[in-house]
């Protein structure tokens, strides 16, 4: 029988900040809180910080905006790094980060409950250890929600799937397409990752077919770097999209002859704000789909073995299935009493730029669905906030 254990940490000083999650996010917001001088306890329920990067990120996976739209607070990335950073020089830039900022996160701490206690005016914190199996109790003035954008893995409840012969993975799991070359690989989901795994596993020799069902707007790194040098300059966002749309209308022509689908109708920026869908940034599949390297399918209505079903009544074989249909959220789990700062999926109900801000000294970064632009500007706003406060 697990135990209940209560700690005062940071340090034998009770923190006056919990934050729940040591990826990007949290980290941040840790090193905006040090430079403060403020007691913090990060708590993550992996084994190590940034486990998203560190362990479930595919090789070839490169920032897919300008670094200087990617850097945390305080802390720049080095004149000599290229401009799209790659995952390893990432990963060492955090490394850097946290033995600059000496940020020690809790491992293997799985939030179970969080409440505010009236009567302390406390956050009441409890998380079960993974080594011991012990549920730990944690007390502070302030909790941050840094459990991000991307917490665990989704599959879709795909009739037949368990039926299948080959090897059903998500994204999570894909690390480069070696070992799939001359397979038969079908990847579920046009989102930036399914399309840039969908060119690994071509690149590697694999058979690949991409399922593309909605509207999606394809543009070039160059262009998002334009776009976001024109929205830093307070270019209004419409003017910045009917200039993304005509870019991509003039480099792609008309995408539907190639994946089946059509331009959404608001622009990339808008369709960002309101539904927080990025844009695909095309790093070389445009050209392997065009060419019939890769090739697309509708969306798919059931599995048998190893066939798989399609919406235009086709079928096809395949011997792996790679699922980069995204994540969920499970905040609403475990934190009791928010209902007014973040909705069931785990995102903020206010309107940006007023999203990381709760009551009773509840507060959310990286979850505005703006990456790691939006991380620096909401871990910067916590720490001033909580400053002003004390």
């Amino acid at each position: 029988m697990a135990t209940l254990t209560d700690h005062d940490h940071d340090h034998d000083q009770e923190p006056i900040v919990i934050i729940v999650g040591a990826g990007p996010a949290g980290l941040a917001t840790a090193a905006c809180l040090k430079k403060i001088s403020l007691p913090t306890l990060i708590l993550e329920k992996e084994d190590c910080y940034s486990p998203m990067w560190k362990k479930y990120a595919y090789d070839r996976l490169h920032l897919h905006l300008a670094k200087q739209f990617c850097q945390l607070p305080h802390f720049p990335f080095p004149s000599s790094s290229p401009t799209y950073i790659p995952k390893k020089e990432f990963i060492q830039y955090l490394d850097d980060y946290v033995s600059h900022f000496n940020i020690t996160p809790l491992f293997k701490r799985t939030a179970e409950s969080a409440f505010f206690d009236e009567s302390t005016k406390k956050w009441n914190v409890k998380v079960r250890n993974g080594n011991s199996g012990e549920v730990e109790g944690y007390f502070s003035k302030f909790l941050v929600v840094a459990t991000g954008e991307a917490s665990y893995p989704f599959i879709p409840d795909v009739p037949g799937l368990e039926s299948f012969k080959g090897e059903a993975i998500h994204t999570t799991q894909y690390k480069n397409g070696e070992k799939f070359k001359g397979k038969n690989v079908l990847v579920v989901g046009c989102g930036n990752s399914g399309m840039e795994i969908a060119l690994d596993l071509a690149d590697h020799g694999a058979k690949t077919s991409i399922i593309v069902r909605s509207p999606i707007h394809l543009i070039s790194r160059e262009m998002g770097y334009l776009g976001l040098m024109l929205s830093k300059f307070k270019v209004p966002y419409t003017v910045v999209d009917s200039i993304m749309v005509m870019l991509s209308k003039v480099i792609y022509g008309d995408i539907s002859k190639y994946y089946g689908v059509t331009r959404p109708k608001e622009g990339p920026f808008a369709s960002k704000l309101k539904y927080g869908k990025y844009p695909v940034f095309d790093v070389g599949t445009y050209q392997k789909i065009k060419s019939g390297e890769i090739q697309v399918l509708p969306a798919m209505t059931r599995i048998a073995g190893n066939d798989v079903m399609f919406e235009n009544g086709k079928s096809h074989q395949f011997d792996v299935i790679v699922f980069a249909t995204g994540f969920k959220r499970t905040t609403h789990n475990w934190l009791q009493g928010d209902n007014y700062l973040l909705n069931e999926d785990g995102f903020p109900k206010p309107e940006f730029p007023e999203h990381w801000k709760g009551k009773n000294g509840l507060y959310c970064v990286g979850l505005s669905r703006r990456g790691l632009y939006g991380i620096a500007f909401d871990s910067q706003n916590i720490a001033t906030h909580i400053n002003s406060l004390l």
